[in-house]
């Protein structure tokens, strides 16, 4: 067995999981039950925009950590009701333990739901908008023997993040990008003995 696999027991079989997961319970509910399934809901995808630019600079078991306190922070990440928060938001959010006390990454989360719901009306939905840049809609099912061979960015990446710079969203540059791909399912990079995959 590679020692680039993540293995668990289950009725004495072993369960080969991506091995960033580690032995986290919740990272590895994570892995097994959303990263790299599709969300084809704009709900589902603001969620992860909201933590995903929240994220920045830090690990993402930080953030999944604090994913209920977001939800809580956030307003169980209605889009028009972040869109809508005020200044005195900002400063109720400021004082919240339970989330990343980052003015800009708050600024920016309000900033980014306006433009999200300026896209939704654009394009009918955020999700048309972003599932738009690939060939067809479909997923990008990668190969990958090893976590090693898993870009931290690609072309594809690259051209959303910066599509999505250009009309104003922050915190979303092309590693995070490619990291919101891999969470919502817009790329497979589960690697081949990873029991997702079957």
């Amino acid at each position: 067995m590679s020692e680039d696999l993540n293995l668990n027991t289950q009725d004495s079989k072993p369960i080969i999981r991506c091995p960033w997961c580690g032995n986290d319970p919740l990272y590895q509910k994570y892995h097994d039950e959303e990263w790299g399934r599709e969300v084809r809901d704009d709900k589902t995808m603001f969620e992860f925009l909201l933590l995903e630019s929240a994220q920045a600079g830090l690990s993402w078991i930080t953030i999944l950590r604090k994913r209920e306190n977001y939800r809580k922070a956030f307003a169980g990440f209605d889009v028009e009701k972040v869109a809508a928060f005020t200044e005195k938001d900002v400063e109720r959010l400021l004082q919240d333990e339970g989330i990343i006390r980052n003015k800009l990454k708050i600024t920016s989360a309000i900033n980014n739901a306006k433009l999200f719901i300026g896209l939704q009306k654009e394009f009918g939905s955020f999700c048309n908008y972003i599932w738009g840049f690939l060939p067809e809609g479909k997923p990008v099912v990668n190969q990958f023997k090893s976590t090693k061979e898993v870009p931290a960015r690609t072309e594809l990446s690259d051209a959303i993040s910066k599509d999505m710079k250009k009309r104003g969203f922050k915190f979303f540059g092309t590693t995070i990008c490619y990291a919101h791909m891999q969470a919502t399912g817009m790329v497979n990079d589960h690697i081949l003995d990873c029991h997702v995959r079957s």
